[in-house]
């Protein structure tokens, strides 16, 4: 039963995921279509988190998630190139 909650706590978490991506996807295609250029919508997108993470979750937290952030970048989570299997 425990296993099975976990499994169900973790599915649910994926599809809050999936429709933030898609929110964020929307966000990012109405500024482009606005002319505001990739960058521009990047650096916002990071500094609104970065401030909702602090508030959330205080400095420490902010840092902890930019170290995560910055492995999974380093291993190549983020690369357009990476191919998903």
């Amino acid at each position: 039963m425990e296993q099975s909650l976990s499994e169900l706590d973790d599915m649910i978490v994926h599809e809050k995921m999936q429709a933030a991506l898609e929110y964020q996807n929307e966000a990012w295609a109405d500024g482009m279509a606005d002319g505001i250029e990739p960058e521009i919508i990047a650096d916002a997108a990071i500094a609104l988190a970065m401030r909702e993470t602090v508030r959330i979750h205080g400095e420490a937290g902010a840092e902890a998630m930019l170290e995560n952030l910055r492995e999974r970048m380093l291993a190549g989570e983020f690369s357009p190139e990476r191919i998903l299997q």
